[in-house]
């Protein structure tokens, strides 16, 4: 298998975007969006009907898949399962998320590799027996790699974290996506999208002074909230895209995720250009020039936007301020300037505990560069960061470049520290043993997803994002009432002054990026003898057996495991930080199942009333209890339930424990295909307000299952304590296929049935 993303393989793709475009604008007779004609480029027929955004599916052929170690165990797991020699499609596994951060980079880079050797053994493993790429701990984070390596214009992707969208910045659509969805594409089937509806953005001006990429996404984020980019493509359109760098671009595509986006994509243009040449991928840069129409919006697009997007934001980019967001949600925004006020009104932390820059949403030579120019200016006043600051490169490529160049040296002269080339304290692996349990206290830093407890295991953290060079600028002045555009700081001889702006940074290196050697494992040209490294008494690992099919019957008055209050993202269902070394041994791991998930009935977390003894415990315990008697059970959510990341864990770990349906306000996308593909019933209700009807004694019905169709609703029958029931109408999104998920027990069931 081929795993570059070679002249050949572009080539290959771009033909087949000419071919597909013209059939695709036969059938729409108009013109199209960027997002549509990568799409169409992609299908795998054309079909004479033009999908609706949002209510049909589509099958397409990626390019290729992305894995990384957490997720990547399960996909490895169940691609296993379907018995074939080789993957289908060009594949990478990257080593970034059981990566340490507690002490500093090398010193937590050797424990990790140690802890976790039997992951990456495996790992390591079923990529030389399948014929996929393997990036070695250390290499760096996985979107950060797949830019500089696989990503290109035009292209289409899949990865198993919901931060996937990174490529978006190098105009290729990616999406984040459960593990089954990879492992199916990897083993040759089409992959299934619901067409997604098309949200665009029109920026105009030019970026100055303090003002970033990353407030481009945070404006966005507050504009859409975190549910109002769901089953959409966010297309980035206007003059002012071409003043944002290729990895400014990719920021923003990342941090897309927080609105719940489908993916978010950039047009081609010369920043993506030079960002290909300095990679060492100057062919591909050639080609996508050759082949600009197919990689732009059509003319007609932008001067009248309105008629081919399903919702427009406008962002004059010289005129947006600095933006902080936060605590607790992504899309709490308010500028620099108004956030002193804020502090006081909400009674936040004023002091910043921690400082954090880096993470696969801002790590570029670009990123870095202006967070050390702001350094420079503070050593020459004979400063430092007030409170601790950590630095995570966001690869190996760049940490070594920066080390070359001096940004890294500058960022220490001023106090950081620089952890490992990973995820680390962005999710979950971070401890902090100078705090009190449930201490309440402020960070700032550059991440994407500052849900509770998801940096440091603490719900009372309070994590306030922003650009690099606004979080060096806090950490400067050690609160988050300090406003660096209008707030002095002191001189180490005692003379006030103010932080000047930034200075415009290279987008690239002058002297080309410093390229890594030995952290990339090709598969071998012969894997015949390769065994993949299981230990069967593993508590790590444990090979998958298939969910039970679904028995014909309906689901008759059966116990609600939790009613979901609020926020109940991925994190809240199945946390990551200490259970992530538990991702590829489902049995181990469904002790998390819940465990940060508030119950609205007593407003206690991870934790509901057991009926078979009345007692409150913990909800993996009630499951086993539960699946021991042979009792099935179902879950009750709020409004975006499972928002978050891509885990399908937070999907499986419910199945295996005997959940059989989740019943919610609306679900996030991701997360309903993951229930879905676990043979899970995802169901909304038809009226939100029948969610107050639920009450704790209830029992659930959902009858007349035998003839679930798409389009049909799904009766349930409330039964309460006293006897009383009511009867209420539910959505879902099923087709055909998907009917037979659940029919089977699980997407995985089908795939093996059909081989």
């Amino acid at each position: 298998m081929q795993i570059d993303t070679t002249p050949e393989l572009v080539s290959n793709v771009y033909q087949k975007l000419k071919e597909n475009i013209v059939k695709f604008r036969d059938v729409v007779d108009r013109p199209l969006t960027l997002t549509e004609k990568i799409l169409a480029g992609h299908f795998n027929e054309i079909s004479e009907k033009n999908p609706s955004g949002g209510k049909d599916y589509v099958f397409l052929k990626p390019d290729r898949v992305a894995l990384q170690d957490v997720t990547g165990q399960m996909v490895m797991l169940q691609f296993m399962q379907a018995e074939l020699n080789e993957t289908a499609l060009p594949t990478t596994v990257h080593c970034d998320h059981l990566i340490r951060a507690e002490v500093q980079g090398d010193v937590d880079m050797k424990v990790s590799l140690d802890e976790n050797s039997e992951v990456f053994k495996f790992l390591q493993s079923a990529c030389a027996k399948y014929g996929c790429g393997f990036w070695k701990p250390g290499a760096g984070i996985i979107h950060q790699v797949v830019l500089e390596n696989y990503a290109f214009p035009g292209g289409l992707m899949i990865g198993t974290d919901s931060h996937t969208p990174n490529a978006g910045g190098l105009g290729m659509i990616a999406i984040g996506v459960g593990g089954l969805d990879a492992a199916e594409t990897m083993a040759g089937m089409p992959w299934e999208l619901l067409y997604p509806k098309r949200v665009g953005v029109k920026l105009t001006g030019k970026l100055t002074g303090w003002t970033a990429p990353k407030d481009i996404i945070l404006k966005v984020a507050e504009e859409l909230t975190v549910s109002g980019g769901t089953n959409a493509i966010v297309e980035y359109f206007g003059s002012g895209t071409s003043s944002i760098s290729c990895t400014g671009k990719a920021t923003i595509t990342n941090m897309g995720a927080e609105i719940g986006a489908t993916c978010s994509i950039f047009p081609y243009d010369e920043r993506m250009e030079t960002y290909l040449k300095y990679t060492n991928r100057k062919e591909i840069a050639e080609l996508a020039n050759k082949n600009k129409e197919l990689l732009v919006a059509d003319p007609e697009i932008e001067s009248e936007p309105e008629k081919y997007f399903d919702k427009i934001i406008e962002i004059d980019l010289s005129t947006l301020e600095p933006h902080i967001v936060g605590p607790h949600t992504p899309d709490l925004a308010r500028s620099i300037s108004e956030l002193a006020d804020d502090v006081t009104s909400n009674d936040y932390v004023d002091p910043i505990s921690v400082a954090l820059i880096g993470s696969c949403t801002n790590s570029s030579y670009e990123d870095m560069s202006r967070a050390a120019s702001l350094a420079e200016q503070a050593k020459s006043k004979g400063i430092k960061s007030k409170i601790p600051l950590l630095v995570t490169p966001g690869s190996e490529q760049i940490r070594g470049t920066i080390e070359r160049d001096g940004q890294m040296d500058s960022l220490k002269e001023i106090g950081a520290t620089v952890l490992a080339n990973a995820c680390g304290p962005c999710i979950g692996q971070w401890n902090r043993p100078e705090l009190e349990k449930n201490e309440k206290n402020s960070i700032v830093t550059t991440f994407n997803r500052n849900f509770p407890g998801r940096n440091d295991g603490q719900r009372s953290t309070l994590n306030f994002i922003g650009s690099p060079e606004m979080i060096i600028a806090l950490a400067l002045g050690g609160k988050l009432s300090f406003n660096p555009l209008k707030d002095d700081l002191i001189a180490a001889d005692g003379t006030k002054f103010k932080l000047e702006p930034p200075t415009i940074a290279p987008e690239v290196p002058e002297e080309g990026f410093k390229i890594p050697d030995g952290i990339f494992v090709a598969p071998p040209s012969n894997s015949t003898n390769v065994d993949v490294v299981i230990d069967p008494n593993s508590k790590r690992l444990q090979r998958l057996a298939p969910f039970e099919k679904w028995n014909g019957d309906d689901f008759v008055e059966l116990p609600i495991m939790v009613k979901a209050k609020g926020k109940c993202t991925t994190d809240h269902i199945s946390p990551a930080g200490a259970w992530l070394s538990l991702r590829g041994h489902l049995d181990n791991l469904s002790d998390n199942m819940l465990l940060g998930a508030v119950n609205a009935f007593n407003d206690q977390v991870g934790s509901g009333k057991n009926i078979l003894n009345n007692e409150m415990e913990p909800f993996s315990k009630i499951a086993r209890q539960y699946k021991q008697q042979g009792l099935n059970w179902i879950i009750i959510g709020d409004n975006n339930y499972g928002e978050g990341s891509s885990r399908e864990h937070a999907a499986m770990t419910p199945r295996y424990l005997g959940c059989v349906a989740v019943i919610t306000k609306s679900l996030a996308r991701i997360h309903e295909t993951n229930l879905k593909k676990q043979g899970v019933l995802a169901l909304t209700f038809n009226d939100p307000n029948d969610y107050e009807k639920i009450l704790e004694d209830d029992k659930i019905s959902l009858i007349n299952l035998d003839s679930l169709e798409p389009q049909k609703q799904v009766t349930c029958v409330i039964t309460h304590s006293d006897g009383n029931k009511e009867e209420i109408a539910l959505n879902h999104s099923y087709n055909e296929s998907q009917i037979q998920w659940f029919k089977h027990g699980s997407a995985l069931n089908v795939l093996r049935n059909k081989k």
